[in-house]
């Protein structure tokens, strides 16, 4: 099967990004959303990544029309997936929404239609029977800025049929990503199974009051040679999804003892702090002080 058209279910801020990457290399993209208001804040959204792409990857302001040009926007789900090649799913982390959703989209979408997640922690196999199709049903994840952070790692359940498993490894190339092929489940896939430890580290030796976060990031970064510390990239990821993770972590997990934790997040919420979305988080955007020449300086 050639993938060609593709529908995007979920436009946050990585629905968005994605939609827009597969339509910046010449896919035909539908974007789901739930209602109008949310498909009205998603176009919003995919049009201000026009800054990012000129900066970043020296996109012209033509490509970027064009790109736009291949998106439309629904809050029917049945339209929206009636002619798609391939759906990728960013709807929030829950497994009983995502369950409701892949049952109804299994009767609206084709036959032949692939179904992927973009989830970050839940495997393949949590869904795969829900979609009607588990043979053709894998998770590809997205790290955030896309354009930039071009990766996109792919994994299948045990019932994944690996000629479909093998054609999201082609499309992930054909929208620039660098395709990471997992051999078998495992939640968190690569990256985060890496990043999350430290992310973890980092907000622990804050808490306790070891150090400020600059001193952190600027720890890790003069140390390694990393391009940014785990407050940089908590900016990046978004202090929202940092508080809900480490919010349920300590209603799950008392004895974890996160609540410290979820309050000096939720204060930053409180204050209109979201990371880099809000222009403000841990630093200041669009130039955040550790990109300065000094914040290394001896």
């Amino acid at each position: 099967m050639t993938i060609k058209n593709v529908t995007v279910a979920g436009s946050g801020v990585l629905g968005s990004q994605i939609a827009f990457q597969a339509a910046f290399k010449g896919f035909n993209v539908t974007v789901y959303d739930i209602n109008e208001d949310a498909i009205n804040k998603a176009k919003d959204r995919i049009r201000g990544l026009r800054h990012a792409y000129k900066t970043d990857i020296a996109a012209t302001d033509a490509e970027f029309e064009k790109g736009l040009a291949n998106i439309g926007y629904s809050w029917d789900l049945q339209q929206a997936v009636s002619d798609a090649d391939l759906v990728i799913e960013a709807i929030p982390e829950r497994p009983d929404i995502k369950k409701d959703f892949y049952e109804k989209i299994a009767k609206f979408a084709p036959k032949e239609a692939i179904f992927t997640s973009n989830s970050s922690t839940l495997v393949p196999s949590m869904f795969m029977e829900d979609t009607g199709r588990p043979a053709q049903f894998l998770n590809m994840h997205f790290a955030n800025q896309v354009w930039l952070n071009n990766t996109a790692e792919i994994m299948g359940s045990p019932k994944t049929d690996p000629a479909i498993y093998q054609e999201i490894v082609d499309f992930a190339r054909n929208i620039g990503m660098i395709p990471i092929q997992l051999k078998k489940e495992q939640p968190g896939y690569i990256l985060n199974s890496l990043l999350i430890p430290l992310l973890s580290a980092g907000e622990d030796l804050w808490v306790k009051g070891v150090a400020d976060p600059q001193m952190i990031d600027r720890t890790w970064m003069a140390a390694t040679g990393a391009p940014m510390g785990p407050f940089a990239i908590l900016d990046v990821v978004g202090i929202r999804t940092a508080y809900n993770i480490t919010l349920a972590e300590a209603q799950a997990h008392p004895e974890a003892n996160t609540q410290p934790l979820a309050d000096a997040l939720k204060k930053l919420l409180d204050e209109g702090k979201l990371g880099m979305e809000s222009g403000e988080g841990f630093y200041h955007y669009p130039n955040p002080e550790f990109k300065q020449k000094d914040f290394l300086s001896i």
